[in-house]
């Protein structure tokens, strides 16, 4: 039989071509969509929530901090469930997770229900994603890997970008800030329709090509002695440069509001749906919107940046420069009142090189065998920093009534975050130069 032949004799949806594999791409990356909207959700209402439930800065930051605890602990639990339970039911439970917690927030009466709703989510949403790259490892392969990883990236990324562009404008439109929460549970409970459909095709598919779960990231103490430099300064640049990222965006609306005087949202006319239309039209006249400008950069850029890692490699030189930009974006908008769109931009930049070239580099420092230990570690690493620095960002803008003492904070978390990517680049050239090679790994 000819290759055609076969070719037609599989059809043009079977799992073993790419048509099946992308459309299961797009249903497994709608996994954690909800979710990426739920998490920033707070954030977008932040000014909102201290207005309305009199709450300090600290409080909203410490919420971000609630998840990140939740997360810590559970991703030792994790990568051990997804092995047990397989892909398809672990995401399946950890969706359902997700949508509790979003739902406990969404009703929540007082701050410590709110609390406990953040617990819930985190514990819910770090192993979705821990799920999803599970999934990707099972799927694609080789040199398909990163660009999944960055289309994967983008789709979920939009949850992001409409949760800075619509939250407050929600809450505005049905003048009550709980309409926006309730907005979140739903799209919450949409990605788990996604996880259904998905559920459907990762057993169709595995039952006609036989394919074996791949090793999700379970942490296996034993392995975590012998990682080399490498991966240790891969993971200290990974909690410094998140911590000046997401806790930034956190209360970052706030600022914009409060220094600038950017509105929580545009004044429009027409229906909801006109209504919002005319906020991503304005994205940048908005406290919101203009947060959202980080990833809305790196959703649009994340899958060529995937590709381009794939093709030149460079990725310890990637994340020197990522790392060396986020130092004058933030000290720009500390110290001055020239427009944060431009330095927002070029964080956008930042947040597209470092995270395309880190994430695949981790394979290629650490054994095959202990690479869901890696990311595992990594991923609780990173998620200590992200408990952290919330709370600090709160706390030193109630302690100061301003926002100069946060960003020089965060300059300060790229500045050592620069130094362990030069560290990285030096440790690279004596193993041989692996991280600066093309290609990814297998």
């Amino acid at each position: 039989m000819t290759q055609q032949e076969t070719s037609e004799a599989i059809g043009f949806f079977h799992p073993s071509r790419k048509p099946f594999r992308y459309v299961l791409l797009l249903f497994s990356a709608m996994l954690p969509f909800g979710s990426y909207f739920a998490y920033d959700s707070i954030g977008a209402l932040a000014n909102t929530l201290t207005e309305t439930l009199h709450l300090e800065r600290s409080t909203v930051g410490s919420l971000y901090t609630a998840y990140s605890i939740a997360a810590i602990f559970i991703v030792f639990f994790g990568g051990m469930l997804i092995d047990k339970l397989g892909t398809r039911r672990a995401s399946l439970l950890f969706a359902t997770l997700v949508a509790i917690g979003a739902l406990i927030v969404a009703m929540a009466q007082h701050k410590w229900q709110l609390f406990a709703g953040r617990l819930v989510f985190g514990a819910g949403s770090e192993s979705l994603v821990v799920a999803q790259s599970a999934i990707l490892a099972k799927w694609f392969k080789g040199k398909e890997l990163a660009l999944s990883f960055g289309v994967s990236l983008t789709i979920s990324r939009v949850g992001t970008l409409f949760s800075f562009n619509t939250e407050e404008l929600i809450a505005a439109y049905f003048k009550d800030y709980r309409y926006a929460l309730w907005a979140a549970f739903i799209l919450c409970v949409v990605s788990i329709v996604a996880n259904l459909a998905y559920f459907a095709m990762d057993k169709y598919g595995e039952s006609k090509l036989k394919l074996a779960e791949e090793g999700s990231e379970k942490v296996v103490f034993s392995d975590i002695k012998s990682f080399g430099p490498s991966f240790w300064f891969v993971t200290l640049l990974c909690v410094t440069f998140y911590s000046a990222i997401f806790p930034f965006t956190a209360l970052a609306s706030d600022m914009f509001h409060d220094k600038w005087g950017y509105p929580a949202t545009i004044e429009g006319t027409g229906g909801f749906l006109s209504q919002v239309f005319s906020s991503f039209l304005h994205m940048f006249s908005t406290a919101p919107g203009i947060t959202s400008i980080i990833i809305f950069a790196s959703m649009v850029a994340a899958p060529f940046a995937g590709k381009l890692v794939d093709k030149i490699g460079k990725r310890a030189t990637l994340m020197v420069i990522g790392s060396l930009v986020l130092i004058p974006c933030h000290l720009v908008m500390g110290v001055t009142h020239l427009t944060p769109i431009i330095p927002m931009a070029f964080l956008g930049v930042a947040f597209v090189l470092v995270p395309a070239a880190m994430w695949p580099s981790v394979p290629l420092v650490v054994q095959k065998h202990q690479v869901g230990t890696a990311y595992g570690l990594m991923t609780a690493i990173q998620n200590v920093g992200l408990a952290a620095f919330p709370y600090l960002s709160g706390s030193l803008r109630d302690a100061t009534g301003g926002y100069l003492a946060t960003q020089i904070m965060f300059a300060s978390l790229g500045t050592v975050g620069l130094v362990f990517a030069i560290l990285l680049l030096r440790a690279d050239k004596k193993a041989g130069g692996v991280l600066e090679a093309p290609g990814s790994a297998a």
